[in-house]
């Protein structure tokens, strides 16, 4: 069993800003790539960040600049730092993880933080 626990949501005006945290725990082998996605009401779900093991990282165009990821390999843990945030920063966050459980890769979300940014 492999949980992901994010932290680090809430409120915040425009312009400030807001860190993420998202620990992956339970039967783990190792964990491949990580990574962001948010979820803004009447939308589909899309990619914000992620970073691979090799820790070559990808962003969405309307983060870059703006947003940093990074992860601690030693605690399983990514995060996200977020400046200069916008009220179309508004959305769920979620936590993605792909973990070698034995021979098998697989994907794993976490629950969710909300972020919102209104003044």
């Amino acid at each position: 069993q492999v949980q992901l626990v994010e932290s680090g949501g809430g409120l915040v005006q425009p312009g400030g800003s807001l860190r993420l945290s998202c620990a992956a725990s339970g039967s783990i082998f190792s964990i491949n790539a990580m990574g962001w996605y948010r979820q803004a009401p009447g939308n589909q779900r899309e990619l914000v960040a992620t970073i691979p093991s090799g820790g070559i990282t990808n962003y969405a165009d309307s983060v870059k600049g703006r947003f940093t990821i990074s992860r601690d390999n030693a605690k399983n843990t990514v995060y996200l730092q977020m400046n200069s945030l916008k009220p179309e920063d508004t959305a769920v966050y979620y936590c993605n993880a792909r973990i070698w459980v034995g021979v098998a890769l697989k994907s794993y979300w976490g629950q969710g933080t909300q972020v919102t940014v209104s003044s």
